[in-house]
């Protein structure tokens, strides 16, 4: 399908107003206007935030609740389970709790299911557990919501359950001792684009505050904040949530909190990655960080990732980070299978791309890379896509969806024909009963069709700028680079440059084109590269039209790099 242009377009006045005062470039006024800001406050505050506008974490429903019964625990040495997510989000916020509630010496453990022999959240089976480690309170990370069964086997032996979560509730949730999840209809606080770890971390400021009123910090030392932050921004951005509002003051401070090297696992996964700790960005921790992360929990178990971000000694973090690049290897070779299996299947039966959704299933891929694999497939072929492994009676898969299509939604549409389901409203796993797979399409397609129109499908790259290569310097590169990090909710900025010549080019890697691009008058001159090239052939030596992004060359102070987009 082809792929819509849209321009930006922000308020003149507002443009000018905001470059005066700011004394930046007009690009950078536009983009910050685009973004609805139109003051000079809210504009510093959003180049520069600080700690000062930050949610009062009580505003979350059940909070207080949860604060006072966790406070009790800790100081009659109660037995407390920190339950988490397997990915990285998950244990980010496992890691964060964990460290926290050991400085007061809490009677503590954490547990973080198998991905593939245990499955998603809290289940019976783990109640069990937690009956014969004599436990007296369950506090579940990133994860709970829909354990209606668990919590009500929890409540029958005497163990009470704080529930912090940020995945979609159903129409109940479940009756847990507190349930911490800002997305409830009945919570006031604003903060829905939290992700797990940021639940979590709103839960260390309000019991930060209570052991102090308690003066519980009288006989431990008060730990700062900041010190949570590194976890809460890998956390943060690799579940992919808006990086918006607190989340995004929270991670402009925890990237330079991970700048600093003060986590061990974090400069050993750098290190393997082959990152340069002083210039890392979001787009390492998306790319490079996290996918370490999240291999844990799919190809072996991601108890690794917790123990390994817990660890005080670098020699140690050396050795996990060098196993999580090798669970990454073998993650992206398994991936890269499924992804190739499922195009030839396209190739041989194009029917399979009818109705515009993807279901397919097959007992012999890896459930745990499925989320991944969907990703993919969602993004080249432009339609929602749902991948299950069937090897058993219950089938069991993810699902990534496109543009504003929320799959949860639809999925609740049709929960009859479900087992389970649970996510967000791009991101959904499901299990279906074996005999039921075939009924699956022609459900999902009959509310696509009464819910979605053709505009929903159409792909919309969004253009920031048109903009002259003479206009491409160091300096507005850095001022593009303080409205990072870039994510949802704060794309990175594309733009758009006209009538441009290629002055010279090479082939790199087999599929990457590293160009010279030329303007007309040939003073102008920018390196650009464009990546996964799916034919190297018949390469344009002229574009009417190029989309690039614009990045400072970490390798060559004060030169300008221009990352082409596909058309």
């Amino acid at each position: 399908m082809e792929i819509k242009i849209k321009y930006t377009t922000p308020d003149r006045e507002v443009i000018q107003k905001l470059q005066k005062a700011l004394k930046c470039h007009p690009v950078i006024a536009g983009l910050l206007a685009d973004k609805g800001i139109t003051s000079a406050d809210e504009a510093n505050f959003f180049l520069n935030p600080d700690y000062s506008r930050l949610s009062n974490p009580f505003e979350l429903k059940d909070m207080d609740k949860a604060v006072e019964r966790i406070y009790t625990a800790a100081i009659n040495k109660e037995k407390i389970l920190i339950f988490g997510d397997f990915d990285a989000d998950g244990v980010t916020a496992t890691a964060m709790l964990y460290q926290f509630l050991g400085l007061v010496e809490a009677d503590l453990s954490w547990y973080v299911p198998h991905r593939t022999k245990e499955g998603y959240s809290l289940q019976l089976p783990h109640i069990e557990m937690a009956v014969s480690m004599d436990v007296d309170l369950i506090i579940t990370v990133d994860c709970g919501i829909g354990s209606h069964e668990a919590v009500e086997a929890a409540n029958k032996e005497d163990i009470d359950v704080i529930i912090t979560d940020h995945h979609e509730p159903d129409t109940s949730v479940p009756k847990a001792f507190a349930v911490i999840n800002p997305k409830q209809a009945d919570c006031n606080a604003c903060l829905e684009y939290l992700a797990g770890v940021g639940v979590a971390f709103y839960l260390i400021m309000g019991l930060r505050k209570v052991f102090r009123n308690n003066g519980l910090w009288e006989k431990y030392p008060e730990p700062q904040l900041s010190e949570y932050l590194d976890l809460f921004t890998i956390g943060t951005i690799g579940d992919m949530v808006p990086l918006v509002q607190d989340n995004r003051v929270l991670c402009v401070a925890g990237i330079k909190r991970i700048r600093m090297g003060l986590r061990p696992a974090i400069v050993s996964m750098a290190h393997t990655s082959r990152l340069d700790m002083d210039k890392l960005d979001s787009d390492d921790i998306s790319f490079k960080i996290v996918p370490r992360l999240n291999a844990a929990g799919r190809i072996s178990h991601a108890r690794i990732c917790v123990s390994h971000l817990t660890c005080p000694a670098r020699a140690q973090t050396e050795t996990t980070a060098v196993l999580l690049d090798e669970l990454n290897r073998k993650r992206q070779l398994i991936e890269k299978e499924i992804v190739e299996d499922i195009e030839r299947r396209i190739a041989d039966d194009p029917s399979i791309l009818d109705n515009r959704i993807i279901v397919l299933w097959d007992t012999r891929w890896e459930a745990s890379v499925l989320g991944i694999a969907a990703s993919r497939l969602a993004r080249k072929h432009g339609c929602p896509v749902v991948l299950l492994n069937s090897k058993d009676d219950i089938a069991k898969g993810s699902c990534r969806s496109i543009n504003q299509i929320n799959i949860h939604e639809i999925f609740s549409k049709i929960r009859n024909l479900l087992e389970s389901f649970g996510g967000h409203a791009m991101a959904a796993g499901l299990s279906v009963r074996k005999e039921n797979l075939d009924r699956l399409k022609p459900a999902l397609t009959k509310v696509l069709n009464l819910f979605c129109t053709e505009k929903d499908f159409q792909p919309v790259q969004t253009i920031d700028a048109v903009i002259k290569l003479s206009d491409i310097t160091p300096e507005l590169v850095r001022q593009i680079d303080m409205l990072r990090p870039f994510g949802t909710g704060n794309p990175e900025p594309v733009f758009l440059i006209e009538n441009v010549w290629v002055a010279s080019s090479i082939i790199m890697g087999g599929c990457h084109r590293k160009m010279i691009l030329k303007d007309q008058s040939g003073e102008h001159q920018m390196e650009a590269l464009h990546f996964n090239l799916s034919d190297t052939t018949c390469l344009p030596e002229f574009f009417p039209k190029l989309m690039v992004k614009l990045k400072a060359d970490k390798f060559k102070l004060n030169h300008v790099q221009g990352v082409v987009q596909d058309l």
